[in-house]
Formats: C-alpha cells, sequence, structure tokens
C-alpha cells in the first residue's frame, strides 16, 4: 500500500514537471529578422512570437508600423537596434502589455513624447542608448510602474530631471555631456540618496563648466548657494504634486520679479535725488536770506517819514515861494534851528545808509515840533 502510493505521487510530479516544460517551450518563441533591409515591420511573423529581433533594418516605426506592432500583443523582448527612428510617438507600444524588455539602441531618436511608453506596465528593462536625446521628461517614465533597469549613455543629455521610478535599481548615464551647475543638485541628491545603482560611475563625469570637467557627478563639489538655491528638503519631497511646475515658469516668475525691484529702486533713488535737490536749494535760500536781514532791518530803520499832507504840502511851497537867493531875509535864529533840527533829524539815520535824503521834508514843520 505504500509503495502504491509513493508511485502515484512520483508519477504526479513528473506529469507537473513535464507540462511546465512543455507550457514554457510552449509561450517562448523567437523570431529573429536582423539585417533584412525591412523598411517597415514585416505583418507575417507569427502572433504567438515572443521575443522579436528587428535588429539592423531600416525601420522608422512609423504610424504603420505601431498598427502592425499592436498584433504581437505576447512580445516579451522587443530588439530595435540600429534602425532609422527619430521620433517615439505617442502610444508606440500600447497594446505591448507584456513587454518586459525593449532595446531602441543606435537610432537617431531625438524626440520622445510624453505617452511614447504607455501600456508597458510591465517593462522592466529599458535601453535608449546611443540616440541624440537632447531632453527627457520625467513624466514620460511614468507609466513604467515595474522598470529596474534605464541605459541611456551615449546621448546628448546636459540636464536630467528626477525620474519617478520607485522600482529602478540600475540606471546608466555615461557618455552625456552634463552641465555640472546648480540645476544638476537634485540628480546627485537622488543618486545618493536612493538604492539607485550609478552604472559605470567612474566614467560618468561633468562637461561643463570648465572648472568642473572630469568631476563625477554623483561626487561634485557644489557652493553653498547651489544648496540654498535648492534646499535639501526640497529634494527629499521629489513626488510631491507641486513638481509639476515647470522649471520655465519658475524663471519667468523670478526674472519678473527681479525687474520689478529694479524698477522698483530705480523710482525710489530719483525720488531721493529730488528731496536732495529741493533740501539744497531751500537750505541756499534761507542762508541767503539770513544774510541780507541786516540790509533790509537798516532800510526799514532808516525809512521814519511819512505822506506829507495837503496843507503841509501848501505851507512848504509858500515858503519857497520868496527870493531864496536873499540871506537877510532869513533871521539867524531860523538858521541856528534848521541846523539843529538837521542834526537830530540825521542822527537817526545810519550812515552811509545807500539812500537819498528826502527834501520835501518841511523845515517849520520840524522847528514847531522840536
Amino acid at each position: 500500500m505504500k509503495t502504491m502510493s509513493i508511485t502515484i505521487l512520483f508519477w504526479l510530479l513528473s506529469t507537473l514537471l513535464l507540462s511546465d516544460e512543455n507550457q514554457t517551450s510552449k509561450t517562448e518563441v523567437k523570431c529573429n529578422s536582423t539585417a533584412k533591409n525591412y523598411s517597415l515591420i514585416p505583418e507575417n511573423i507569427n502572433k504567438n512570437v515572443t521575443i522579436l529581433d528587428l535588429s539592423y533594418n531600416q525601420i522608422t516605426l512609423n504610424i504603420t508600423d505601431t498598427r502592425v506592432l499592436q498584433t504581437y500583443f505576447l512580445l516579451n523582448e522587443l530588439y530595435l537596434i540600429e534602425n532609422k527612428v527619430t521620433i517615439l510617438f505617442n502610444n508606440s507600444f500600447s497594446n505591448l502589455s507584456n513587454l518586459e524588455i525593449l532595446n531602441i539602441c543606435r537610432n537617431s531618436i531625438d524626440i520622445i513624447h510624453q505617452g511614447a511608453f504607455t501600456g508597458l506596465h510591465k517593462l522592466k528593462k529599458l535601453y535608449l542608448c546611443q540616440n541624440k536625446i537632447v531632453q527627457l521628461n520625467p513624466e514620460t517614465f511614468l507609466p513604467l510602474k515595474n522598470l529596474i533597469l534605464l541605459n541611456l549613455h551615449d546621448n546628448l543629455i546636459s540636464y536630467f530631471d528626477v525620474p519617478q521610478l520607485f522600482h529602478l535599481e540600475f540606471i546608466i548615464l555615461y557618455g552625456n555631456p552634463w552641465n555640472c551647475s546648480c540645476s544638476l543638485l537634485n540628480l546627485q541628491n537622488w543618486l545618493k540618496t536612493s538604492n539607485v545603482t550609478l552604472e559605470y560611475e567612474s566614467i560618468t563625469v561633468c562637461s561643463y563648466p570648465d572648472i568642473l570637467r572630469y568631476y563625477n557627478i554623483k561626487t561634485v563639489p557644489y557652493k553653498a548657494e547651489c544648496y540654498s538655491e535648492f534646499p535639501s528638503s526640497i529634494t527629499e519631497d521629489l513626488h510631491i504634486p507641486f513638481q509639476s511646475i515647470s522649471n520655465s515658469t519658475f524663471n519667468n516668475s523670478l526674472n519678473n520679479l527681479t525687474r520689478n525691484s529694479e524698477h522698483e529702486s530705480h523710482g525710489k533713488s530719483w525720488a531721493f535725488l529730488v528731496g536732495v535737490v529741493v533740501t539744497v536749494v531751500m537750505t541756499s535760500l534761507l542762508i541767503s536770506i539770513a544774510v541780507k536781514c541786516p540790509v533790509w532791518y537798516n532800510f526799514l530803520l532808516s525809512y521814519n517819514h511819512h505822506r506829507l499832507e495837503e496843507h503841509e504840502a501848501e505851507t512848504y511851497e509858500d515858503g519857497f515861494t520868496g527870493n531864496p537867493s536873499s540871506p537877510s531875509q532869513i533871521p539867524d535864529t531860523n538858521s541856528e534851528e534848521t541846523t539843529v533840527i538837521f542834526e537830530q533829524l540825521h542822527s537817526f539815520v545810519v550812515d552811509d545808509d545807500g539812500f537819498i535824503e528826502d527834501k520835501y521834508i518841511d523845515t517849520h514843520e520840524l522847528r514847531e515840533e522840536n
């Protein structure tokens, strides 16, 4: 009885192993169509193909190629090495939900649309090496939830924003003209703090500025102002929603603020200058008035005359109607009194005051008053 049960158990295990092997052999279908000089992806390939190699052809991955490619929905690996691809359009691989490896190295790709990798939820390895990529939008990689390896070596990338790839383990970035200014500080902090391994780290170096050339991008020293512009607290929270704000909007806002501050400073400087000029002019006027005050005081003090009344004017005229040439007609006392009055009158006048003596003062009136 024991022997029977052991035999049955062994038979069951053997059947399971054989079925797994048969299943594996059935699901793995390879198709090697390299160096066939294809300009389009052929439509006569087995629809159950799982590994498709179309390297070293003339394929451009246009709309027709995309339509044909969608029919091979069982693909696990796709190789398009050294073709004529220049643009990765939106939804180029949207129906390849089982794809795990995509290799598009050695093409002339310079534009990658944001939705180019839509639908590749199972993709684990992405090779974009040796192309002409200048800039990459980090949101392009959002559909790649299970990506483990990203290869971007030998492109034209000088700045790379941190991608939101939570399962990424390996990244290859050498052979790019990295600009190690403050803008690359986020990438450096991400490489240091995350679990991602920078492959070929020793040859992943800066190209600009000249003072930092050949420094490793992971260890390049940054100045203190870079840390003040990109604080570490911000770089640690790289996955917050506010990161969607573009750098161009931020730079424009900063430039507007700078221009406004410059205009305000110019306006305040002009107001300050006008205030200084007015103050100087008013001070000069006050000083000149203070200097001229004694002259006006002397003028007011010396000018003690008053308008002659009408009867006084007639009396004065009568006094001159006589013969002024005969001195015998004028009494001596009158002459003496006139002299005394004249001296008393001039005792109130400051010498050399610059005023002309009033000749219309009635001497008789002055004599009567005295």
